[in-house]
């Protein structure tokens, strides 16, 4: 029966890797807990020192300024100087003011802050790291300059507006309570005064201001006013009423134009008609005149009065041409006069305008003149003390209960690192199944530590407690090698491991006391002739002299080299330091006809030896074994050495017949939660107590 892969029951489930992770991930957890606790005493033993014994207690004063945003004014002063509002940009650029290095350089000042070392620290003795630097030739700073204190003044304060409200919260810490509280009363203070302040000078530059103002406007008015005067003066003026009777004059003279050029040019008619009548008749019917009708056509008479006729005629046309051209010389002479009163109207009109806005500007100043004179005096401030600070009975710092819980998270989250961190660097196996994957070889036995400080004392407690829970992995170990080949179980089996130290010849001890168990003749080999460990687990009167070495170089018969413990019942041949090449040794004739009777000699020979990184010698001696069992240190060997240790067997074509995870902590191995769905005796010697006995 081939057991080089040991069925596994437990398949997983699909999506079920998670879950199983962070079970592990749990399970590491709950196996490193004394870590997490040493560090968490630890970080909580500091923070109790600290809060306890090195921190200096800080109090924390608290004074509460209220923003007023309702004024009763004496006078409406609303144009010149505007109280606050109350909106949040208002709000929050109030509590600037009051985090403002101009206030608390003030504050500085009025409370003498210069002179008191928790704020100066030139003040202070000096620090070991000043005193170390002071030592190698360093200069210590004697000096802190102003913008020092008032750095250390601001880190000492906080303003808070009170949510949906127009109050400030300004709270102080210092190491002395009173001072706390006088530092908060001061910047309260100075805060209220420093809004009085602001509005005073506003209020005496808005006077300066108009006070010049106001001068310079009057000024203009007089100016303006002057022109007006002089004008008036050097300008004959008429009134907007005789300016429209003088355009209806205007109006009578164009249309007696109008007329006179129609009289003149029937004038001027008649007296062509009159020259142009060239007989009696054309005389008489052009001349329309009574008396000469009755004059006697062409007579003497008749032609005087024809000539006084036109005479006359032409005396009106030319009467009515002189009338016609003075009337145009009035109408000239009216329309220059016109358009020149209106000229000095509009200018006039202009000039009285500019006046009477240089007035209404001087008025309007001078008004706000009178205002803010009235104003100064009686300045308030957009602010109210609410409360002034109560001297702090109890400090706010160190907060020992928060100091306490950090300690204790900071503790567990530096413990659970240290743990994950371990986790992580961890090569080793913990599992028959994480052995079995990584490697591909069956785990024939799970051997739990083996109780004993000396070797000696493990064989002695293989050999009482025959039904202790370690002997019982042995026996589980033992009919997983003999059943491994049920046609042709393995007589000669090696036993070894990758390096020193991992259990494999407590192995080799136990599986050759439970051979014996079970009436079989056993033959142990001690195949290690380097260093001789086996002779460790025997009283010195029991062992020989005489040992392998001897034997193979004919020194010494079988018979004389074996050593036959009374209590365990098994025969034993112990290493012997030689000169001669422990290797050169195994591969020789003498070597393998001697295994060859002992094969003859004994149901089953174990040899032990040396491990596969450190010497050959294992991979020689293999070859004459039936069966290789390859010890594996339960939560120390790591993957890298199985894997280079199996690496070496196959490269001499010799097939690790099953593993050993030896040295089994069973209580840690149940606090990674590793357990009996592996078979593991180790991990599951708890649950044994009805079965196992000692």
């Amino acid at each position: 029966m081939n057991m080089n892969r040991i069925p596994m029951a437990d398949v997983r489930a699909d999506g079920g890797d998670d879950a199983i992770d962070l079970a592990q991930l749990v399970q590491s957890l709950r196996a490193g807990w004394r870590v997490i606790a040493a560090v968490t005493v630890l970080m909580i033993g500091l923070g109790l020192i600290y809060a306890y014994g090195l921190a200096t207690p800080i109090y924390t004063a608290q004074s509460v300024v209220v923003l007023d945003t309702r004024k009763n004014q004496v006078v409406d002063l609303q144009g010149v100087m505007s109280g606050i509002t109350g909106d949040s940009d208002e709000l929050n650029t109030e509590v600037e003011v009051l985090r403002s290095r101009g206030l608390a350089e003030k504050v500085v000042d009025e409370t003498n802050l210069a002179a008191d070392p928790e704020f100066n620290t030139a003040l202070r003795p000096p620090s070991l790291r000043a005193r170390l630097k002071w030592l190698f030739g360093a200069q210590i700073q004697t000096e802190t300059s102003k913008a020092g204190v008032v750095d250390a003044l601001l880190d000492h304060l906080s303003v808070r507006n009170v949510p949906s409200s127009y109050v400030f919260e300004i709270a102080v810490q210092s190491q002395d309570p009173q001072k706390a509280a006088m530092i908060a009363d001061a910047i309260a203070k100075r805060y209220i005064l420093n809004q009085i302040e602001v509005k005073f000078d506003a209020t005496e530059q808005a006077t300066a201001w108009l006070t010049n103002r106001v001068a310079e406007l009057k000024s203009d008015l007089e100016a303006a006013e002057e022109k007006v005067k002089s004008f008036n003066s050097a300008t004959t003026l008429v009134s907007p009423e005789m300016l429209a009777s003088l355009e209806v004059q205007l109006k009578d003279i164009r249309e007696r134009i109008e007329q006179g050029k129609a009289q003149e040019v029937a004038a001027q008619t008649r007296v062509a008609a009159l020259k142009a009548a060239d007989t009696p008749e054309a005389r008489l019917a052009a001349a329309q005149d009574a008396q000469l009708i009755r004059q006697e056509p062409g007579g003497a008479e008749f032609d005087a009065r024809f000539a006084q006729v036109l005479a006359r005629a032409e005396l009106d046309a030319a009467r009515a041409t002189d009338q016609r051209s003075a009337l145009e010389r009035s109408q000239e002479t009216l329309g220059r006069q016109i358009a020149k009163q209106g000229d000095d109207m509009i200018q006039l009109q202009q000039l009285t305008r500019e006046a009477e806005a240089s007035r209404t500007l001087y008025e309007y100043f001078l008004g706000r003149l009178k205002e803010t004179s009235a104003q100064q005096g009686i300045q308030q401030a957009d602010s109210r003390v609410l409360s002034m600070a109560v001297i702090p009975s109890i400090p706010t710092a160190p907060r020992k209960s928060l100091i306490i819980a950090m300690c204790v998270a900071l503790g567990m989250f530096a413990g659970v690192g240290l743990v994950l961190v371990r986790e992580a660097l961890n090569s080793g196996f913990r599992t028959a199944r994480q052995l079995e994957e990584e490697t591909g070889v069956a785990v024939m036995g799970q051997i739990p530590v083996i109780p004993g400080k000396e070797r000696a004392e493990i064989l002695a407690y293989l050999a009482s407690k025959t039904s202790s829970a370690a002997v019982e992995a042995v026996r589980n170990l033992r009919t997983s090698v003999l059943l491994s080949n049920v046609d042709h179980p393995p007589q000669v089996i090696v036993s070894t491991s990758s390096i020193p130290g991992e259990g494999k010849t407590t192995n080799s001890l136990a599986l050759a006391m439970n051979l014996v168990g079970i009436g079989k003749s056993v033959l142990l080999i001690e195949g290690d002739i380097r260093r001789n460990t086996l002779g460790q687990y025997f009283s010195a009167q029991g062992q020989k002299t005489k040992g392998l070495v001897s034997v193979l170089s004919g020194e010494a018969t079988l018979e004389e080299a074996i050593l036959r413990p009374a209590e365990l019942g098994i025969s034993v041949i112990m290493g012997e330091r030689s000169a001669i090449n422990a290797a050169d040794l195994f591969m020789s004739d003498a070597w393998h006809e001697f295994i060859r009777k002992a094969r003859s000699l004994y149901d089953y020979i174990i040899i032990d030896t040396p491990p596969v990184l450190v010497v050959p010698d294992a991979r020689i001696i293999a070859q004459v074994a039936d069966a290789v069992l390859f010890s594996v240190k339960w939560n120390a060997t790591s993957h890298g050495q199985v894997a280079e240790a199996l690496q070496m067997f196959e490269t001499v074509q010799q097939r690790v017949a099953g593993l050993i995870l030896s040295q089994i902590d069973g209580e840690q191995m149940k606090r990674y939660g590793y357990g009996g769905k592996y078979g593991s005796y180790g991990a599951y010697s708890g649950y044994g107590a009805k079965y196992y006995k000692g």
